[in-house]
């Protein structure tokens, strides 16, 4: 008996006229004769060696000074405001700019060592991946 998401990805795969697709990469639809087919176009899709994802399935990015840029951009007003809120009533708004700054000048770099061992953690995990798909294609 096939589970409820087998179920729902045949279903899925089925359209109007009983017709039998295969979704590509490209999201083109390409037809197939029977569900059989479809498992077998699967099945010879070569192993894709392409770049390594993450745990929800998205491409890892390399770390970069532009999205250091970006991440700056994004949490340097929020962090201003947090200042100037939580700065309380004595302390001078060159004070308070002085302290986000500060906070940025800390925050900045430790995102971007942050991100750069994440980096390195994901590739040392994609390269056993591979490199144990290589050792399995050669064993058999």
């Amino acid at each position: 008996m096939a589970t409820k998401k087998q179920r729902r990805r045949r279903e899925k795969q089925r359209r109007h006229e009983w017709e039998y697709v295969q979704t590509t990469d490209d999201g083109e639809e390409v037809v197939v004769d029977s569900p059989r087919d479809v498992d077998t176009v699967a099945a010879e899709k070569p192993a894709s060696t392409g770049a390594a994802t993450d745990a929800r399935g998205r491409p890892v990015q390399k770390p970069s000074l532009q999205r250091l840029g970006k991440r700056a951009a994004i949490f340097g007003p929020l962090l201003v405001v947090l200042v100037f809120i939580t700065g309380g009533s004595d302390v001078s708004t060159g004070a308070k700019l002085f302290q986000a700054v500060v906070l940025l000048a800390v925050f900045l770099p430790l995102s971007y060592l942050l991100d750069h061992a994440m980096y390195r953690v994901l590739m040392r995990r994609h390269a056993r991946k591979l490199a144990a798909r290589r050792d399995d294609r050669t064993s058999r």
